[in-house]
């Protein structure tokens, strides 16, 4: 398995290991960072039943992996069909409106998250990398930021634009943007995006982002 086909897995058990909970061959982020739980091997029942005893009779997990066999009495609750993309030829530049968003800022990042819907915000997962935004007027209206890193690859997180801003180009800035910072720091960005998301995904591809694989992103509960 590469180590793109297990993202959650390999920041938990790499970058991120700072932030693991971990139960044998599962991880999770605390649930103020991230929904994201993850196992070593998606398809082996050992590890599914150490996720289950890492979240407890009830819980709930997110899990982000290509293919995935929970055993018997495991409850789907959600989750959609994505796609995973990884820059090849993009022109990663910073901006000059760009800032970096803070601890401080995110009330009103939460609120546009809300507003947009780009996928799970929680109140710390500004804490796993660089957010950038642009304000106008002092209202921030579009971000994207850095969410799983592993080793050599950084994940960018919550492109969202204010409905009111979209079709200005805020978004492909600010992924430039947060291109450029990944790159210096010696990784190659990636992201995912639903599936159905078209519109995403043609704007990905033409910043320069290929198509490596489908994801599911699928939520159970633990029996």
């Amino acid at each position: 398995m590469q180590i793109l086909d297990n993202p959650a897995w390999a920041a938990l058990t790499g970058p991120q290991a700072a932030f693991a909970d971990r139960y044998g061959r599962s991880a999770r982020f605390p649930a103020d960072v991230s929904m994201f739980a993850a196992l070593d091997d998606p398809a082996d029942p050992a590890a599914w039943h150490d996720l289950g005893a890492l979240a407890g009779s009830g819980g709930e997990v997110l899990v982000a992996a290509p293919t995935q066999t929970p055993p018997a009495g495991w409850t789907w609750t959600g989750g959609v069909p994505g796609v995973q993309l990884v820059a090849a030829s993009v022109a990663a530049a910073p901006d000059p409106e760009a800032v970096v968003l803070t601890g401080a800022d995110v009330p009103e990042i939460l609120d546009l998250v809300e507003r947009t819907q780009p996928g799970p915000f929680r109140k710390r997962t500004i804490d796993l990398g660089t957010y950038l935004g642009i304000r106008r007027d002092g209202a921030l209206i579009a971000m994207a930021g850095e969410r799983m890193r592993l080793p050599g690859y950084t994940e960018i997180s919550a492109v969202c634009t204010d409905p009111a801003f979209r079709g200005a180009g805020l978004a492909s800035r600010l992924i430039r943007a947060v291109s450029a910072g990944i790159q210096e720091s010696g990784a190659v960005p990636f992201l995912h995006t639903a599936a159905t998301n078209t519109g995403a995904i043609r704007l990905y591809e033409q910043l320069g982002f290929v198509l490596r694989t489908d994801m599911e992103f699928a939520a159970y509960r633990v029996p």
